[in-house]
């Protein structure tokens, strides 16, 4: 996994090297063990390496083939590249490095954009056709991987990191304003190709883009999940579907084991991170790598579940770590959690991923992470309601949304507030799409292909490579989330959840940990701002650069600042915490 960017021209002038080398620079800890800037005319590409795959200097990138005509600057993994370059090598074609970025290069100029449905994996690149002078970006099918890019004139900029385009300068950092209120109200979700800055976009996940060398665009989503479902579908027992999704998540782990280096787990003591220990323990893997995080308790809410993660790595005899954090390190690790981010992100998690990836990249570089699974198999609290609504759209939003457009005009300052109710037209034409009949498969097409995108997955990728740190989640394996979006819902439903992952998780890991109280990363010191985290958000959001900005009301701050517990959302968030994040990355940015 690494960092990439690039500057191509549409009017003949040269790349701006310095600006390339500046985004480069950027995103050293993407990339530590490696750096490669090549411009040639009018396009320019720059590459920071982090070894998994092939570690010889023949991987380097950016990679050309000459032969070709193809030059590539890749972040991310493709597991099963062996299995491609043995189709390829049986076309004809030779291979000068052992990795998967070369691959990638020859399934282009073999099979062209639908070789990006042949693989398995997250991954972002961007291909330079010497011939056409066409260049090629393209992004996984759940945005694992993230692409950020701007465009000016006759100039684009593209990288994997919004700070990195900011490196580059001649950026417009202006406030969007349907993105912020996408933020204060899709609980702090901005679905592509928005970013909370005009100028900064985001190329949307399953998605392959072509831009001619007069710069013509044609963008092509190469896969989305259906949520339909055959006669067989229907009649299949939930044993069935039980067994179906155990052999499909044994692939997904399976998977995920390639790598040239050792390869760990972040183990939070759930059902979805302790079934991925299990099944790698069921590949023979001994003395797997394990980690785990806590917190001080706040307001009498617990700041740790190492009860479980302890009984996890103890069942499977894990060589375990468990990090306590006490509460002045929480605070002293913010501005490295802000700085890494790429957007504005609100849930706590952030800095104990920040924290945790810090710790663990000290003892390895590839872990497995058990995200997604919520979304793929309808673990939230909020779907079971949906099963009976009658208006998907209205009920989806009263238990997600963090406010509606009324509650957001009295937050908001002047001339920051849309025409309309931003998020809520997004979800209505999102669950609108035909595809999804049932209002609960509605809500999770939703939240699979979006909510989950720019949130969990987003919060991972910045956190783990702030640390240079390459993170893999098998329950976003393409093939295991088509199987669940096939599950009738009442198998997804069952158990407060997830009933048939818990099924299958039965077979693999110890009861004690599947039949709790679901629990989350809790970090209760920043749901409960008390103290001098409460001084901290304050001073940020009555500086000058915040009263100079005036995204928030003065009385809504003052409401917030007296009683900051009395202002939770539906989702168990802190409104406090959610104006200040954003004030607090802006700042951190330079914005």
């Amino acid at each position: 996994m690494c960092g990439i960017c690039g500057e191509v021209t549409f009017d003949g002038a040269a790349v701006d090297v310095a600006a390339l080398s500046r985004m480069t620079e950027t995103m050293a800890p993407r990339g530590p063990d490696g750096m490669g800037v090549s411009a040639e005319g009018r396009i320019g590409f720059g590459h920071r390496r982090l070894k998994i795959i092939d570690l010889s200097e023949k991987a380097a990138q950016p990679m050309r083939d000459s032969e070709l005509g193809l030059t590539i600057v890749f972040n991310g993994c493709i597991y099963n590249y062996p299995e491609l370059r043995a189709e390829l090598e049986g076309k004809g074609y030779r291979f000068f490095s052992t990795g998967d970025t070369e691959v990638i290069l020859k399934a282009w100029h073999a099979w062209g954009r639908d070789c990006v449905t042949r693989f398995h994996g997250m991954f972002a690149f961007a291909i330079h056709e010497r011939d056409s002078g066409r260049i090629v970006l393209a992004r996984d099918r759940f945005g694992i991987k993230p692409l950020y890019y701007s465009e000016k004139g006759k100039r684009l900029r593209f990288a994997s990191s919004l700070p990195a385009l900011l490196a580059a300068g001649d950026i417009d950092t202006s406030i969007d304003r349907v993105a912020l209120a996408h933020y204060m109200s899709f609980h702090a979700v901005v679905p592509p190709p928005r970013t909370i800055l005009s100028g900064v976009r985001k190329l949307p996940p399953a998605t392959l883009r072509t831009i001619e060398a007069d710069g013509a665009v044609e963008d092509h989503r190469y896969w989305e999940p259906l949520f339909e479902r055959t006669a067989d579908d229907l009649a299949a027992s939930a044993d069935e579907w039980r067994d179906r999704v155990l052999y499909a998540l044994r692939t997904a782990v399976r998977r995920r084991m390639v790598a040239d280096v050792p390869v760990g787990v972040l183990l939070s003591g759930g059902v979805d991170s302790s079934v991925i220990v299990g099944l790698l323990a069921e590949e023979g893997q001994h003395g797997l790598k394990t980690f785990s995080i806590g917190f001080e308790e706040a307001n009498g809410e617990q700041g740790d579940e190492f009860v479980y993660s302890d009984l996890i790595a103890k069942h499977f005899d894990t060589d375990h770590t468990k990090i306590f954090v006490p509460s002045q390190n929480l605070m002293d690790a913010l501005p490295g959690t802000f700085a890494a981010m790429s957007e504005p992100m609100v849930s706590y998690d952030n800095v104990g991923f920040y924290l945790l990836s810090k710790e663990v990249s000290k003892h390895i570089t590839v872990v497995q992470s058990g995200q997604g699974a919520d979304e793929v198999f309808a673990g939230y609290h909020w779907y079971p309601p949906l099963q009976s609504s009658n208006d998907v759209v209205a009920d989806y939003a009263k238990v997600f949304f963090d406010r509606d457009r009324d509650r957001l005009a009295a937050h908001l300052g002047a001339g920051w507030l849309t025409e309309r109710d931003e998020a809520l037209a997004f979800v209505a034409e999102h669950m609108g799409q035909p595809g999804a009949e049932a209002s609960v498969d509605k809500a999770l097409r939703l939240d699979t292909n979006v909510m989950l995108v720019d949130d969990p997955v987003k919060r991972v990728d910045n956190m783990t490579m702030a640390w240079g740190l390459e993170a893999r989640v098998p329950f976003l394996d393409h093939e295991l989330v088509e199987l669940a979006a096939r599950i009738p819902a009442e198998h997804k439903l069952a158990q407060g959840g997830k009933g048939v992952l818990k099924e299958a998780a039965r077979k693999v890991i110890p009861s004690e940990v599947i039949d709790r109280k679901k629990g989350y990363f809790p970090v209760p010191a920043l749901k409960y701002i008390q103290g001098p985290y409460l001084d901290m958000v304050r001073d940020t959001l009555t500086s000058q650069a915040a009263r100079e900005r005036g995204l928030f009301r003065e009385d809504y701050l003052n409401a917030l600042f007296d009683n900051p517990t009395d202002h939770i959302t539906p989702l168990r968030g802190s409104e406090l915490w959610q104006v200040s994040v954003l004030e607090t990355w802006l700042q951190t940015h330079g914005i």
